[in-house]
């Protein structure tokens, strides 16, 4: 048990970090919810009138924002589960034992490494239906960005390609903390490699899994950059927080685009306790 002066002690330790925080953070959070019960225009062209709930009733109206919604959600849902079982390949490859392992470790990094905006112009370019080195390989014009049902499987796949190195590099993480012995004392019982999978390394291996899921559910559920590089504001493939910029800068609506804003926060957060009540609990005692 902690004792008073311990605690107090805590408490100043981690009193500037929470100054910061409130700071940096808690300050613009406070003004994006203040701003969601007004109805203003980001120049302030006319006086902000305040409208109570009916920036987040016109939510549940909005068609454009249900859409939005539904392109997270797919977006977010297929992403993640490729990068983890992808990801969870990769760290079990890498992290056996063979020849030049520091080398592959590397150049897997490599598409993680390169900043997002220009990795998705990268793949726009190579996925041009005139001139992209994609249909250069598949002899045959695909416009997989023109075609809207291609769209977003199309984005979906760059972002894999670019983050998958990222969940392996968790879970890479999570495997080297699994003591040598218990695989030997199961292979001297006779264990399968399948059999120590499904018995040490999985169950041992779900708090580092668990934190990755939750890092890249996070990420993936307020994805801006790569989606709006890749197809603008189209609405195949316009997520949450695209839409919300869109009605922020481009439509000027203060009011209602910070009211987007605190749903994205709402969202996000209902999948971090989807996650914790779910596998986290157990996972991280």
């Amino acid at each position: 048990m902690l004792t008073l002066r311990q605690v107090r002690l805590a408490w100043i330790l981690v009193l500037p970090t929470l100054l910061v925080v409130v700071l940096v953070a808690g300050y613009p959070l406070a003004q994006v919810f203040y701003w969601s019960f007004f109805k203003a225009d980001i120049a302030f062209v006319e006086p902000p009138e305040f409208v109570g709930l009916e920036n987040y009733a016109y939510l549940f109206q909005d068609p454009d924002f249900r859409q939005a919604l539904w392109n997270t959600l797919k977006f977010t849902v297929v992403s993640v589960s490729l990068e983890t079982v992808l990801g969870l390949a990769i760290a079990l490859i890498i992290h056996s034992n063979f020849r030049g392992r520091g080398l592959v470790r590397t150049a897997i990094l490599i598409p993680w490494a390169i900043p997002t905006v220009v990795s998705a112009k990268m793949w726009q370019w190579m996925l041009n239906d005139v001139y992209g080195v994609i249909n250069v390989l598949l002899s045959q014009k695909v416009a997989f960005l023109a075609r809207p049902e291609l769209l977003l499987p199309s984005i979906i796949a760059v972002d894999v390609w670019k983050t998958t190195p990222f969940m392996a590099l968790l879970l890479l993480a999570g495997l080297q903390m699994i003591p040598e012995e218990l695989y030997e004392a199961a292979s001297i019982d006779g264990a399968s490699r399948w059999q120590q999978f499904w018995s040490i390394t999985l169950p041992l291996l779900t708090p580092a899994l668990v934190v990755a899921l939750i890092f890249r559910t996070l990420d993936a559920l307020r994805v801006f950059d790569v989606v709006f590089v890749m197809s603008g504001v189209n609405p195949a493939t316009r997520t949450l927080a695209v839409y919300n910029r869109q009605t922020l800068v481009d439509f000027q609506d203060l009011g209602y685009g910070s009211a987007i804003s605190v749903a994205i926060l709402v969202i996000i957060f209902a999948f971090v306790l989807l996650y914790m009540r779910t596998v986290g609990k157990e996972a991280l005692k």
